[in-house]
């Protein structure tokens, strides 16, 4: 299996602030922007880049999934935040990126497992799924959660990249 470089673990109280991306597509506009100020305002995140829409461009969502996607998987940023009707066709376009791991998730468990258990660096919500103040509340869990290389789920991300890489799982060596 391919080695992941590994990053320092931090407690609760020192984690690093995240360099986030965020994008939208009209469906989501309106979440985006609130989204966006909230995440300016948030202690656990250094810069936020938003990548549209905006209200002088049409973009659709693929397109903006994939300059958020690119923005992390070139490492210029760890996280994106990502909003359209359901949030499903964002991660679908996000996925497609090398190297990136997109999930919808509109409730705690599945945001915090995305982070924790897969090591997802992309969030999509759903406008038409969720209201404003719940999404507020999972980006605040998202923004508290960070993979740890050394966890056990660390070996079955591994094996997701690996997938991604040669087209098939590499089994763990039998002891």
């Amino acid at each position: 299996m391919t080695a992941f470089p590994r990053i320092p673990v931090a407690g609760p109280d020192v984690l690093p602030p995240l360099h986030v991306a965020i994008g939208a597509d009209r469906a989501g506009q309106e979440y985006k922007d609130a989204l966006g100020e909230y995440l300016h305002q948030h202690h656990l995140v250094a810069s936020v880049l938003d990548v549209g829409v905006h209200l002088w461009t049409e973009e659709a969502y693929p397109q903006i999934a994939e300059a958020a996607a690119r923005h992390v998987a070139e490492a210029t940023v760890d996280r994106a935040l990502l909003i359209c009707h359901t949030g499903l066709g964002m991660a679908i376009a996000a996925n497609k990126m090398s190297g990136v791991r997109a999930v919808t998730a509109h409730d705690s468990l599945s945001v915090r497992a995305s982070v924790l258990s897969n090591n997802a660096q992309v969030l999509t919500f759903g406008a038409g799924i969720i209201g404003l103040t719940l999404a507020k509340q999972l980006a605040e869990e998202w923004l508290a959660c960070r993979f740890d290389p050394a966890a056990s789920a660390a070996r079955k991300v591994l094996m997701i990249h690996d997938l991604e890489r040669t087209g098939r799982t590499i089994p763990p060596p039998v002891s």
